[in-house]
């Protein structure tokens, strides 16, 4: 028998602060229409004053352990995938376990920006299969318009707030495509491309936490190969194909992005989840953001075969491939 690295619990947190593409008018030579033809977004969420990445990652984690029927000391690992944590130290998923009343196991944090989620479910996966924890919390949270120039209306448009969470729990398997769980994982970065997408600032560099800085056409350009062939190579390591998947669960960075990869694939976009026009690029937490939501809307269903693919600065990028 194989161990697998199994979904049992989704959940996600939305800030109560819808902003909606009309809001930007008031401040930038920007239009609601410019934004959706551009990147299909139409509202996201913003954290409300005090409102911290650890407290909405607490709230997804809380969600994801009820859909789960389990409690925090059922858990043996939390992994929090951020690029914008409550401070340098310690880590956010350390914050998570106090939330949650957790006292056992061990917690930390990934950092991959937009691709972090796939990273952490690498991480988890690998801890599963090791048999160092049975069940792990894999959590993704950022306030990234606490980093946003609101001056710039390239990139100040694209991004919000929020937080998805999932569960993962040790369970056997045959071995084969058919077992539920973790099926494959793809990882990759290529540090050539920073300057593609990163932040002006850091500990070590200007001691304050920087602003965004992104070239969307080059950056765009990249993303739609990579993502192709990061699905692709992770298929292929579960023995599966682009008619074999159910579900796309892209990275929410761009309506343009989604479709050019899923075109890339061969795979409709009828069997993409979407949720970009709400929630727009909430970096880590977008894939988990999604699959909590498709799952709520009935999309996602056991037995199904996911591809879930994400690309951020570094530039890093990857995949997993689960049967939910």
């Amino acid at each position: 028998m194989t161990i697998r690295a199994v979904a049992t619990g989704v959940g996600h947190y939305l800030p109560e602060r819808i902003v909606p593409n009309a809001e930007f008018e008031k401040t930038l030579d920007t239009t609601d229409e410019w934004i959706r033809t551009r990147s299909g977004i139409e509202r996201r969420h913003f954290a409300a004053e005090g409102e911290t990445t650890s407290q909405m990652a607490i709230k997804a984690a809380e969600q994801a352990l009820l859909n789960a029927e389990l409690s925090a000391d059922d858990i043996d690992c939390v992994i929090v995938a951020t690029s914008t944590p409550d401070l340098t130290f310690p880590s956010v998923a350390t914050m998570v376990q106090e939330g949650l009343g957790m006292t056992r196991g061990f917690g930390y944090d990934v950092q991959a920006v937009c691709a972090g989620f796939i990273f952490a479910l690498a991480n988890a996966n690998g801890m599963i299969l090791s048999g160092q924890a049975q069940r792990v919390l894999v959590i993704g949270a950022e306030t990234f318009s606490r980093i946003m120039d609101w001056t710039d209306r390239s990139t100040c448009v694209l991004f919000g707030d929020g937080a998805g969470a999932l569960v993962l729990e040790a369970r056997t398997g045959s071995g084969s495509s058919q077992d539920r769980g973790i099926l494959a994982c793809d990882l990759n970065s290529d540090g050539r491309y920073r300057e593609m997408l990163y932040v002006d600032g850091g500990v070590s560099t200007s001691g304050v936490a920087g602003k965004l800085r992104m070239q969307g056409n080059p950056l765009f350009r990249q993303a739609v190969g990579k993502l192709a062939a990061t699905a692709e190579a992770s298929l292929e390591k579960a023995q599966l194909s682009a008619e074999d998947v159910d579900w796309i669960v892209p990275h929410q960075a761009n309506i343009r992005i989604i479709q050019g990869t899923a075109k890339k694939m061969g795979v409709p976009m009828d069997q993409v989840i979407v949720t970009v026009q709400d929630h727009g690029n909430t970096s880590a937490a977008s894939i988990p953001l999604a699959l909590s939501v498709g799952v709520a809307e009935g999309k996602i269903t056991p037995g199904q075969v996911l591809v879930a693919e994400a690309i951020g600065g570094g530039l890093a990028w990857g995949s997993v491939v689960i049967r939910w």
